[in-house]
């Protein structure tokens, strides 16, 4: 009875890792047709201010310029990674914006036929006392729009993570791929590129798999294998892409005055206001979606507290404070040369504590210097002194031994000024005197874990972008 209770608990356990939605909607029969999705983009683009005048545009071709064919894991493909109706893609988003009238280019040579056909056939058969009958004269286009899609990467991010405990187990893996489109306005009138825009979108394909594969009892194999995999659909991102650039196209043309909207400057402005804003804000992020820092202030101080450790000949195990300050000048955002003070007391045992200053400098490795988020690491020699008044047999005030300090840490940026770490580092001080008991041949060491907050000054942007 146990057993079978495992056994539910585990299927139970599987069936909730693998996601209910992929099991409670999975396609058991034929789907009829339906109207093509709409993304959120063609939802802004229809909801954009009615313009002045809509502009007519043509459009001979947008097309795949990555000349790119699907990724398979066996075997060749001839089937391309991106779409081949970009051109169409395009010509249904200038519609559905009502900025423009988009105008018939791609198969002209089609138009002008069935014009001809017309044409002839009303002569043909036009009575003779009848004047011939016109066709309307042909739009012609004030801009053409140019580009295609000019690069789709694949494999941009990947990664995973899974795990197996006696047959049971389940693993996920994830991948990011990008698609950019370019869009260009060119005058007919003068041949002039009036505006040049570009927008990139990723393309996320993830992958769920859980399984059990162990014995329940004598002879009896219970294996059980589930799971889903999802693939954002190409077209979807084309399409999003494509509306995107549209729109940041009809907003930078409201910017350069280049054309405008039926209610006025006043709407105009502040439809630019919330563009410039979203702008800033997308040339702040940098690529994988994460929020860049230009990182250009060259003096860094730290006020930190946290905790020592000494690992000698006894092993008390007993925490006690630290305390800190730490002055850091970037040779380059991901570069710093710092001096580190430090003070704190070390507990060899529970009735034997001293206190200790500490003088180090430092090198540190910034790895992200431009993320938010970044891990940083450490290193360099010291001094370390014997700071405390009590009569000690092996230790006199202000000894100093020669120490050398290894740190990790991480560091968050709440502004562009302020920054929280946290860090912990080992010090090796070369002598068995630090805990007061000289035994065996180890030398003591200790380590500092601490919370620091970070202050930047000093900016020097003309050689931050040199370095850039």
């Amino acid at each position: 009875m146990i057993n079978r209770i495992k056994i539910l608990l585990l299927l139970a356990v599987s069936v909730s890792m693998a996601g209910c939605g992929s099991y409670w909607n999975q396609p058991i029969g034929p789907q009829d047709a339906r109207i093509a999705e709409m993304t959120k983009q063609t939802k802004k683009l229809v909801d954009l201010p009615v313009p002045a005048k809509p502009i007519v545009v043509g459009v001979y071709n947008f097309k795949d310029q990555t000349g790119q064919y699907k990724n398979i894991e066996t075997g060749s493909t001839f089937s391309t990674a991106v779409t081949q109706g970009a051109t169409t893609i395009l010509i249904k988003a200038l519609e559905d914006s009502k900025w423009f009238r988009p105008i018939e280019r791609e198969n002209l040579q089609n138009l002008l036929n069935e014009r001809n056909i017309i044409r002839t056939t009303r002569d043909e058969y036009r009575r003779a006392d009848e004047s011939p009958q016109r066709l309307n004269p042909l739009l012609f286009a004030g801009i053409l729009l140019e580009g295609g899609v000019i690069s789709y990467d694949s494999n941009l991010l990947t990664g995973g993570a899974g795990a197996r405990y006696f047959g049971v187990g389940g693993s996920t893996q994830y991948r990011q791929d990008r698609i950019t489109v370019y869009l260009r306005a060119v005058s007919t009138n003068s041949g002039e590129v009036l505006k040049t825009v570009n927008v990139s979108k990723t393309i996320l394909s993830q992958s769920v798999d859980v399984g059990i594969f162990r014995y329940v009892n004598f002879q009896r194999l219970l294996e059980v294998e589930t799971g889903f995999t999802k693939n954002e659909p190409t077209q979807l991102a084309v399409q999003e892409a494509i509306e995107k650039a549209v729109e940041v196209l009809i907003l930078e043309g409201i910017k350069d005055e280049l054309w405008g909207t039926k209610e006025g400057p006043d709407k105009d402005k502040e439809i630019v206001e919330a563009y410039m804003i979203e702008k800033e804000l997308e040339e702040s992020t940098a690529m994988y979606e994460r929020k860049y820092l230009r990182n250009d202030f060259r003096n860094v101080v730290n006020a930190n507290f946290g905790l020592a450790l000494v690992d000698g000949d006894y092993t008390s195990g007993i925490l006690d404070y630290k305390a800190g300050l730490l002055y850091k000048y970037r040779l380059f955002p991901g570069l710093s040369l710092g001096a580190d003070f430090q003070i704190f007391r070390l507990n060899s045992t529970a009735r034997t504590s001293h206190w200790w200053l500490s003088q180090s400098f430092l090198v540190e490795y910034n790895i992200l210097p431009h993320d938010k988020l970044s891990p940083i690491l450490y290193a360099g020699p010291g001094v370390l002194l014997f700071a405390d008044d009590s009569p000690e047999l092996l230790l006199d005030r202000w000894d100093s031994y020669v120490q050398l300090k290894f740190g990790a840490g991480v560091e968050y940026s709440i502004s562009d000024r302020l920054s929280v770490t946290l860090n912990g580092d080992w010090n090796a001080t070369f002598s068995d005197k630090i805990d007061n008991v000289i035994n065996g041949r180890r030398d003591d060491y200790y380590f500092t874990f601490g919370a620091g907050l970070n202050y930047k000054f000093g900016s020097n942007k003309t050689k931050l972008k040199t370095n850039q």
